[in-house]
């Protein structure tokens, strides 16, 4: 398959166009273009643009809402219960990152939830966002079941992905961002239209057998990372996501690549601390500063040149696709597509 290198603002405005030309607002449709864009920017693609095709044929599809208005539901002072209304989940993650934001300033910490949502892109891109503010911030997000309990043979939850950020005195926040399988399975379906296989240990087929094929993954199972570890912090993400928003938790979250006609109804929960005023106001962003470069100067294992803290490799490779970021062709053509049907002027490849 032939990768080819696109131009990350001719990209943003390709994926605004196409979102607006289904009824999405401009500011709307540059929150989620800015998101899935900025996924492939730092080498995490399962998160980026190769979600907008199934993102428009569920706008098309009315089961994520071009003009819906993330509500609040109740309003506890530093909790506070939102509606997504079926809208796109970078538009309810901005609303209710920003609301987090402001009440954490007011109570030193807030916790800000919402149902009825869909996929918000990488976690990481919220979570970010906090420690841009000088907060320590925390982004989790439930799924439909991919995952059986340890021994079992049946998806009983998702993979459940969690980011935290911690602000940092250089200004390069210190950023974790990981589901609870030990892998996502965005990145199972870029092996599979890749035509690869996927390492030992990512997953089973239907059966519960392991297996190394992408396509027999996609139907069985993903495990959990750590054995039963990353199985109960995946049981205790689905609950802080779905039933403290009073939304779907378990088999109610539906599969993000099922019938498109049905909503996919996962929750987010997203918790700010405002750590910029521990300390007399001194902060944490010195500590996470040096504990970074702790981990940088650390010594190597032979033949290792760099360790990398939190977040590094992601800075990293946003400055190595500057110049161009890596699409497949297929992916390429088929937005471009999508583009021409629209009547858009902006294509990916003159």
């Amino acid at each position: 398959m032939t990768t080819l290198h696109i131009d990350a603002v001719r990209l943003t405005d390709l994926v605004q166009g196409l979102l607006q030309f289904q009824g999405v607002s401009a500011h709307d449709a540059k929150v989620t273009a800015d998101s899935l864009v900025c996924a492939d920017l730092e080498g995490v693609a399962s998160h980026g643009v190769m979600l907008l095709p199934m993102y428009l044929a569920r706008l098309r599809a009315g089961s994520v809402r071009a003009n819906a208005q993330t509500q609040v539901e109740e309003d506890l002072g530093g909790l506070v219960i939102m509606s997504a209304q079926d809208g796109l989940g970078q538009v309810s993650s901005q609303a209710a990152v920003s609301l987090a934001i402001e009440r954490a300033r007011i109570h030193g910490l807030s916790a800000v939830t919402v149902r009825d949502g869909f996929h918000f892109g990488a976690a990481s891109y919220w979570a970010r966002q906090f420690a841009q503010a000088g907060m320590i911030g925390m982004a989790f997000s439930n799924t439909r079941p991919l995952m059986p309990a340890p021994g079992g043979a049946q998806r009983v939850v998702g993979n459940n992905p969690v980011a935290m950020a911690f602000p940092s005195a250089q200004g390069q926040p210190l950023v974790v961002d990981m589901a609870m399988s030990a892998t996502a399975m965005g990145k199972i379906r870029l092996a599979d239209a890749q035509g690869r296989a996927i390492p030992e240990g990512w997953a089973t087929d239907a059966q519960g057998q392991p297996t190394t094929s992408a396509a027999d993954a996609i139907t069985g199972m993903l495990l959990p990372a750590a054995g039963h570890k990353g199985f109960g912090l995946a049981v205790a993400i689905d609950l802080l996501c779905g039933a403290l928003s009073g939304g779907g938790v378990g088999a109610q979250v539906q599969p993000l690549y099922g019938d498109v006609a049905v909503a996919y109804n996962c929750s987010h929960t997203f918790m700010a601390i405002d750590a910029a005023r521990a300390h007399g106001g001194r902060g944490i962003a010195a500590e996470v500063t040096d504990l970074a470069q702790a981990i940088r100067d650390s010594k190597r294992a032979p033949g290792v040149s760099t360790v990398y803290a939190p977040g590094d490799l992601e800075r990293e490779r946003r400055l190595q696709h500057a110049q161009g970021i890596p699409l497949s062709s297929d992916l390429v053509h088929q937005l471009d597509q999508e583009a021409h049907a629209a009547g858009l002027k902006t294509k990916l490849v003159d």
